[in-house]
């Protein structure tokens, strides 16, 4: 008996993508009707958001210990947060420096909701915090959501402490492992659904639609590589060693991260390099790495800020300073809840793109390109995590230099 070809999830909406495309030049007429499903489908990925991204936020917090929460835990998540918030910002200077959305006007399907508001930066800030938590949950208010989890992870970590036989957190662990297969199941008609998006998408603006995507893809890949060159900077100067030799030394992991786009599965890899030839002292390597899987998501960040900018410069909107600021903060927010699920580079679009104001149904645009642009996230991530690693490391005095030099 012939064995099975089973096609990934990257491959079959890759193809759902060229058939699309076919399709909206093809059958204009057909093609638009199929609108609605490509509806339906975000609609069924966008329902479970806001508890995907509470869940997974609080497991990730309070899954630390207390005592890890030391100088040295607050040094790294402050490495992480300062690291990502830049690439943020990087990601939204290259949109704005290359405009990769320039010169295609789409339609303005939701003129109501991508109507910026102009408000003061205090307010925005104001806004990030709510008086009531099942009326963010209601709205899909995000970063209302995620600093709530954030509190409320820190609450979780401290009651563990004190009643450590409490299932309360592997209640919520298998909670979230729920919602992921909800996600999970909802992303299997992920194929169904962006050849209907695409179709219609097509049949509307035609080839030059075309154009944006191979900028944006240009435009990301300098920013990633960019800010890696940076990162190489930063470490060699402050530790003091050679940067080819850094490079070399991470070269397994960032081949790993390149062909898998899985900072889960690069993990071992990482911190097996991290220890053997970068010299990475157990105690951070165990402590720093796993915890930057879940915490520190530089490339995601980048990511969700500049195709956020894209979009918007697809519709003509230009974004205020404060809206800037904003998507900055919640780019790097929202990179905390980058769920391990098939296609999370959508639902992490999911979540953001409606947060800024801009029509959901924009995300079928970059499903094409998701399998190149999940290369690029997942190498910013995995390498910035190590990045990160060494500044603690070195603060630490913990870095072996006849490991990393020989």
């Amino acid at each position: 008996m012939r064995k099975k070809v089973k096609l990934s999830m990257v491959n079959q909406i890759l193809i759902a993508v060229i058939l699309g495309v076919i399709f909206g030049f093809a059958l204009p007429s057909f093609s638009v009707q199929l609108k609605i499903i490509g509806d339906i489908f975000l609609k069924l990925m966008q329902m479970s958001i806001p508890i995907l991204v509470l869940g997974q936020i609080i497991q990730a917090v309070g899954g630390i210990k207390p005592n890890e929460l030391s100088k040295l835990g607050i040094k790294t998540i402050v490495i992480f947060a300062i690291s990502s918030l830049l690439a943020a910002a990087f990601g939204v200077l290259v949109g704005i420096l290359f405009k990769p959305g320039i010169g295609v006007q789409l339609t303005k399907v939701a003129e109501k909701a991508i109507h910026v508001k102009s408000v003061s930066l205090s307010e925005t800030i104001l806004s990030f915090f709510t008086s009531n938590i099942f009326e963010s949950l209601s709205n899909g208010t995000i970063i209302q959501i995620i600093i709530f989890a954030i509190f409320f992870g820190i609450g979780l970590s401290k009651f563990m402490e004190k009643k450590p036989k409490s299932k309360l957190l592997d209640l919520i662990i298998d909670f979230n492992d729920v919602i992921i297969q909800l996600v999970t199941c909802v992303m299997f008609f992920a194929p169904i659904g962006i050849f209907a998006l695409i179709a219609s998408t097509i049949s509307n603006l035609g080839i030059k639609i075309i154009l944006p995507l191979i900028k944006y893809l240009f435009s990301y890949g300098f920013a990633t590589f960019a800010y890696l060159l940076i990162w190489i900077v930063i470490i060699s100067l402050y530790l003091k060693v050679n940067p080819i030799k850094l490079i070399s030394n991470m070269s397994e992991m960032s081949l790993m991260a390149l062909a898998t786009t899985s900072s889960a599965i690069t993990l071992p890899i990482e911190m097996n390099e991290a220890k053997n030839k970068l010299g990475l002292k157990d105690r951070i390597t165990n402590l720093v790495l796993p915890l930057g899987m879940s915490l520190n998501s530089n490339g995601s960040a980048m990511h969700m800020a500049i195709t956020v900018i894209t979009i918007a410069q697809l519709y003509n909107i230009n974004f205020t300073l404060d809206k800037v600021f904003y998507l900055i903060v919640i780019s790097t927010f929202v990179s905390l809840a980058n769920a391990v699920v098939p296609g999370a580079g959508l639902v992490s679009l999911a979540i953001i793109v409606p947060q800024m104001g801009l029509p959901v149904e924009s995300i079928a645009i970059f499903a094409g390109v998701e399998w190149f642009v999940g290369m690029l996230r997942t190498i910013l991530n995995v390498n910035s995590d190590v990045y990160s690693a060494l500044m603690v490391g070195k603060s630490a005095d913990a870095i072996d230099y006849e490991v990393f030099n020989k």
